[in-house]
Formats: C-alpha cells, sequence, structure tokens
C-alpha cells in the first residue's frame, strides 16, 4: 500500500468538502490522525486544505483565466487539484515544477488520468503567467473581495459604517483568513487558568502549542476548547448580576453547549439552576457532555430538554435570564470553516432574521419581569443584530436596552476598544482576536 501523501491527505479531504458539503475543520483531523504523515507534511496537507478552502473564489478566478473555461464546466475532484495546485503555485513557497509534476501525479494516482494532460496544461499556463498577472486579475474582480464573496464583503463594511469605521473593511476581511488560535475555557469554580491568559477573558486561555485533549481538565470537562467571544457572551448574562439559588436560566439553543456550560458553572456556585432547551437530539447530547463536571457535583444544576424552542412549554420555574445564542449566517466564524464563505447565499438571511425574531420574542415572554436576556450572534450583519433588536423590542412596551459595553466592562481582564456599537457589544476579530460576536443584553421592566 502506497504511503499517504500531504496532498493526497489534503485532496481527499477537500473532495469531502466541495462534494458532501462536510467542513473541514472536522474532516481533516480524523484523515491526519489515521494517515502516517510526518509533522511536516501534516502541516502541509493542514495548508493546502484550509488555504485552498479560503481562497476558493479567488482561485477559480485564475483557473477560468488560464483554462479558458468556467469552473463549473470543470469534474469536480479535477477542479480540486487545480485549486489545490493554484494555490501553491501563487500562495506558497513551492518551486513551480514540483508543484505542477505533484498534481499531475495525483490526478494520475486518484484515477483521473485522462484529466492529467488538462492539468498540466493549465498549470503550465498559470505559471507562464506575467508577473502580476494572476494578483491583477483577482484585486480587479468584482466578485470576490479580500478571499470573500463580494455580499459578504459589503455585509461587513456596512456593519462597520453603522460605527462609522467602514474604513476598516479590508482589515475585517483580512483577519477572516488568518487561522485562529486555540483558546481554551476554564470553567468558574471548576478550574482555573495559570499561565497564557486571554486578552480579555477572565477564564480564558491562549493554547500555543500541543493537543488540546491533552491539557489537564479537558478529559473531565473542566476546561473547553471556546472561542473568547463565545465565553464574553456567556459571562455578560452570567455576571450581569450575582446569581443566587433564586435564579433559573434558560439557554433556548444550546448546542454544542459551549455557553451552556459556562453559565452551569456560574449556576453551581451561585446556587441558581440551568434550563437548556436544543432542538436537534445529537446537539442536545453534546450539551449534557459539555456539563458533565457540573452535573457530577449536583445534578440538579442543569436539565437538558430536546425540542424546538418556539414550542417546547414554558418551564414551570421563574426565569430570571435567557441566553438566545440566536441560530444565524456564522459570518463572525469564517476563520473557522472558511469553505462555509463559498456556500452562503444572501437569501438566507431573511429566512433567518424572522426565526431570529420569533426566537426573540419568545425569550422576552417568557423571562420575569425584571429578567434579563441576552441576544447573541456570531454574525456582524446589522439585519441580524440591530435590525432584529429593533423589529422586536421597538414594538413592546416591557423591554429596554441595556448598557452591554458598560457592563462587559466590569467583568474583562483588560478594557475593550472599539466594541460598542449603540448599546449592544460587537466584538471584531480584526481588533480582539476572537470571531465577530454580536452581544446585547435587554432587560423586562418590573
Amino acid at each position: 500500500m502506497a504511503r499517504a501523501s500531504a496532498r493526497g491527505v489534503a485532496f481527499d479531504v477537500l473532495v469531502q468538502v466541495l462534494l458532501d458539503d462536510a467542513y473541514a475543520n472536522l474532516v481533516l483531523p480524523k484523515a491526519l490522525d489515521q494517515s502516517d504523515l510526518s509533522a511536516r507534511d501534516r502541516a502541509l496537507a493542514t495548508e493546502l486544505v484550509y488555504g485552498t478552502s479560503r481562497r476558493a473564489g479567488e482561485l477559480d478566478l485564475v483557473i477560468a483565466s488560464a483554462s479558458g473555461r468556467s469552473p463549473d464546466q470543470l469534474d469536480r475532484e479535477v477542479l480540486t487539484i487545480l485549486r489545490m495546485a493554484v494555490y501553491q503555485l501563487l500562495f506558497l513557497r513551492i518551486p513551480d515544477h514540483a508543484a505542477v509534476a505533484e498534481s499531475v501525479s495525483l490526478a494520475r494516482d486518484r484515477g483521473l488520468a485522462r484529466a492529467s494532460g488538462l492539468v498540466n496544461a493549465v498549470l503550465r499556463n498559470v505559471t507562464r503567467g506575467e508577473d502580476g498577472q494572476w494578483a491583477a486579475i483577482i484585486e480587479d474582480s468584482h466578485e470576490v473581495v479580500e478571499s470573500h464573496p463580494a455580499w459578504i464583503a459589503q455585509r461587513i463594511e456596512e456593519a462597520l459604517a453603522h460605527t462609522g469605521d467602514a474604513k476598516d473593511a479590508r482589515d475585517a476581511l483580512r483577519a477572516h483568513n488568518e487561522s485562529p488560535r486555540v483558546t481554551l475555557a476554564h470553567l468558574p469554580g471548576l478550574s482555573v487558568a495559570s499561565t497564557g491568559h486571554t486578552d480579555f477573558s477572565p477564564i480564558g486561555e491562549v493554547l500555543e502549542a500541543g493537543n488540546p485533549a491533552d491539557v489537564p481538565g479537558v478529559s473531565q470537562g473542566r476546561v473547553r476548547v471556546q472561542d473568547e467571544g463565545s465565553q464574553l457572551a456567556a459571562l455578560a448574562l452570567g455576571r450581569y448580576a450575582p446569581l443566587t439559588s433564586d435564579d433559573t436560566i434558560l439557554d433556548m439553543c444550546a448546542g454544542p453547549g459551549g455557553k451552556t456550560a459556562v453559565l452551569a458553572a456560574e449556576a453551581l456556585q451561585g446556587g441558581a439552576r440551568v434550563i437548556a432547551w436544543e432542538k436537534l437530539a445529537h446537539r442536545a447530547a453534546l450539551v449534557t457532555d459539555s456539563v458533565r463536571a457540573i452535573t457530577a457535583q449536583n445534578p440538579h444544576t442543569v436539565s437538558v430538554v430536546t425540542g424546538d424552542a418556539l414550542e417546547l412549554a414554558a418551564p414551570q420555574d421563574a426565569i430570571t435570564r435567557v441566553l438566545l445564542d440566536a441560530p444565524c449566517s456564522g459570518l463572525g466564524a469564517l476563520r473557522r470553516r472558511p469553505e462555509s464563505r463559498w456556500r452562503k447565499n444572501p437569501a438566507d438571511i431573511p429566512e433567518l432574521v424572522t426565526l431570529q425574531q420569533a426566537l426573540l420574542g419568545r425569550a422576552l415572554d417568557l423571562v420575569a419581569p425584571g429578567g434579563v436576556v441576552a441576544y447573541v450572534t456570531c454574525s456582524p450583519v446589522l439585519e441580524e443584530t440591530h435590525g432584529v433588536i429593533s423589529a422586536v423590542v421597538d414594538s413592546r412596551s416591557d423591554t429596554e436596552r441595556v448598557n452591554t459595553p458598560e457592563v462587559l466592562s466590569t467583568i474583562v481582564r483588560r478594557p475593550l476598544v472599539g466594541e460598542t456599537s449603540g448599546m449592544a457589544v460587537q466584538l471584531w476579530t480584526y481588533r480582539h482576536g476572537c470571531d465577530d460576536m454580536f452581544i446585547q443584553l435587554l432587560r423586562t421592566k418590573a
């Protein structure tokens, strides 16, 4: 049996991403674990997968020009080989002859011998391109901006313009093209970070190297891999005021359970209770697993319920706080799933907004008078953030916006800068190093 190669592993993963709508961050680790690649080759395979996924739109512009045909007319596996090769030629320091020869060889190894001539011809055209020719084609395109579809770039710019920062749009987009650092959340009362603190989250730690699974506390559920923005969103609600035995927190869309775990750890310390709703059974199982360190100490602290948040009966306990981490476009987390930017469609936004408004209305109906709701999205898109807040809150007489930047300022390790967006917090990858997380606290009138 032939020894696996970095390009072969990357190709197999990218084919799954393209043909099966798989996510690279889920498929790649399994593929690497099953291979016998050296550390150097694992790094190359990882770079090829994420770089090719991230720049797919730009690579297709070059392929179209060099081949004289639309990428849509190419066999999907052939297109994958060409994308990988063009990425190597234009963005990696790999010699032209090596990138071309290895790509032609890969086509033959994967049963695409009839297309090897096409692969060779297209790549030779790319290598013969004049200095700056391909960069100019990418830069002049109206379809792609900084490795993003133009419509996403426009939405990011609009969100920044809301606070007078439209000039930063290119920086915000470029930040999505950087690999995210691995951050850990030490669940309050169960674990404490000793080194490598995150910039802002008081429970966060940056893992500079190594496998997160090897970190003490991870296997027991006391420490979890979690973006710093998600940590801050959960803490903003959990530490809005000290939790007591009179508090019951409802997490309406809990899966996969990262924020639930932070809230449950906070609740355990204060004698409060958490009810977690999750529509899908397999995600509800993830929520149950996420809070196992808390329920091991007190099984009554957390209840996980499978069902639709718009249809489940109201809990018998008075709900004093609600977390609504609403289903959204996810355009604030494109670093983690770079291929998703090419799958999304602007037509998806209105349907999401309708759902978000319905969920927020339900959250406000469920929380007791004087209670607090945290509306959170991993998207900076105005329709999904301020648009939803305005549509729901402005139609009610019982709800007011809470100065969320002020609340968060009492929680963070050091002051945030540039996070204020009206009464809400809008975190940015290029400013704060975390996902583009939107957080708005709301309070019902007593």
